[in-house]
């Protein structure tokens, strides 16, 4: 499973993700959108609105999400530990 993690410094909810992530020993790339052009340019590019986190699982972008929608996701997909 690829998974790339939009986020921008300060945010609530992608701390939330990550903690989340952390816990279960998920493996991601995190992409910080406020200081990299390019990261946000394609965060807009992928799920058309600018929020985070935005995750972008296999292909699959999940955007504007919390650590609940997020563990409710992985656990729809089986994901183990979910």
């Amino acid at each position: 499973m690829n998974i790339i993690l939009y986020t921008k410094t300060g945010c609530p909810w992608c701390k939330g993700v990550k903690d989340l992530f952390a816990e279960k020993g998920v493996k991601y790339e995190e992409r910080e959108v406020r200081g990299n052009k390019a990261y946000y340019d394609e965060l807009v590019a992928k799920s058309g609105q600018n929020k985070t986190p935005t995750l972008d699982i296999d292909g699959e972008i999940i955007a504007d999400s919390d650590r609940e929608a997020v563990a409710a996701y992985l656990k729809g997909k089986e994901v183990e530990g979910f």
